[in-house]
């Protein structure tokens, strides 16, 4: 069963918002799975669809993997304090709500958000805001 979800960028933008992220120096991103929280912090590695899914094509060591976006029905804007702090993500969720993966917004050696992530992610959410 599909909802409806507000201030949310669609699915089809998944591909697009991956690669601008790809050029952004530091995120974290989240997996959550069967009870398990799996974390990669550092670039996003950049990808290329091939086979059904978007392969991530990063350095060796590093993150890679095979994403399903077309299983993405939307992307929701977290923006939530996390531990006191401020904090953003783009929460990649299907059709029924549930949670694919989350990218954070780096910080940088001082603990502070990466201000042209921040101003980004903002942006972004306005855009995608309804009212």
């Amino acid at each position: 069963m599909s909802t409806t979800h507000i201030d949310c960028m669609p699915g089809t933008e998944a591909r697009a918002l991956l690669e601008e992220i790809a050029d952004w120096e530091w995120v974290t991103t989240i997996i959550l799975h069967g009870g398990s929280v799996f974390e990669f912090k550092g670039p996003f590695p950049r990808g290329s669809e091939g086979h059904g899914f978007y392969n991530l094509e990063g350095p060796l060591p590093g993150f890679h993997g095979h994403l399903n976006l077309e299983r993405v029905s939307h992307i929701r804007f977290q923006d939530k304090a996390h531990r006191g702090r401020e904090s953003y993500a783009f929460v990649f969720e299907d059709a029924e709500g549930d949670t694919i993966f989350k990218i954070f917004l780096g910080r940088d050696s001082d603990g502070k958000l990466i201000a042209p992530q921040t101003a980004r992610f903002k942006q972004l959410q306005l855009q995608y805001q309804q009212d």
